[in-house]
């Protein structure tokens, strides 16, 4: 798919990997429209980019959204959801487990609404992570989320083809704000501690996830399939 004049929706995109996709698509004359769960918080966009507010979890706002947008050719989801569980399984507050699968939730939500306003042709891009087939310590909810996400991909793939393609990007430690660490010594010495092992040993930039976005966004040939941009992590 050349990008060039295709309308894109992509939900979280104000930051991250969202942000970063958002200005690739850009970048190649995509006309896009970058979603917010608050726009308050918005990064810079650039210029000619649409900022709207909608939260991934609210299905009726969702649903409305993209019936205002629609058709589209292009509709990515990184957007996280809400909070993420972290800490051993068994002592671990079960409605924080269960909170962790609002991202699958939001998912499902964007899919469902989205595939009906995505013309033919067109490409869904979701983003999981490397935990939901590396299955790390303390990460139950982190891997238990990312591998229903791309189950749930793998099977809406042969339902929705050869309309639509659907595809999933997943990667490893990204250096994006959702760490959180404001103290930029701590957080390099975080994910060093966290990538050393890696083949790559460092933490990945949103923009080579953006690139691994794209890839399947413009290749025609790819649905269904989960793109590593992980260092190596799963092999390390």
């Amino acid at each position: 798919m050349n990008v060039a004049g295709k309308k894109a929706i992509v939900f979280g995109g104000t930051s991250g990997i969202g942000l970063a996709t958002v200005q690739m698509l850009a970048q190649e004359g995509a006309s896009v429209v970058a979603i917010s769960r608050d726009p308050s918080k918005a990064m810079a966009l650039p210029p000619g980019v649409s900022l709207k507010s909608c939260d991934v979890r609210d299905a009726a706002a969702v649903n409305a959204l993209l019936t205002e947008l629609g058709p589209v050719d292009i509709l990515v989801s990184p957007a996280t959801g809400g909070k993420r569980a972290i800490g051993p399984f068994v002592d671990m507050d079960l409605d924080g487990f269960k909170g962790s699968f609002d991202k699958l939730w939001g998912y499902a939500t964007v899919v469902r609404h989205g595939a009906h306003h995505v013309k033919d042709g067109g490409s869904i891009t979701l983003v999981t992570g490397s935990p939901a087939r590396e299955y790390p310590k303390d990460l139950s909810a982190l891997s238990a989320v990312g591998a229903a996400v791309e189950a749930f991909t793998k099977v809406v793939a042969k339902e929705v083809s050869p309309r639509i393609r659907i595809n999933v990007v997943s990667p490893g430690p990204i250096d994006t704000p959702m760490h959180g660490q404001a103290d930029q010594t701590k957080r390099a010495e975080g994910f060093r501690n966290m990538t050393k092992s890696n083949l790559i040993p460092r933490a990945g930039r949103a923009e080579e996830v953006a690139d691994g976005v794209m890839f399947v966004i413009k290749n025609e040939f790819v649905t269904g399939t989960i793109i590593d941009v992980d260092g190596g992590s799963l092999l390390s």
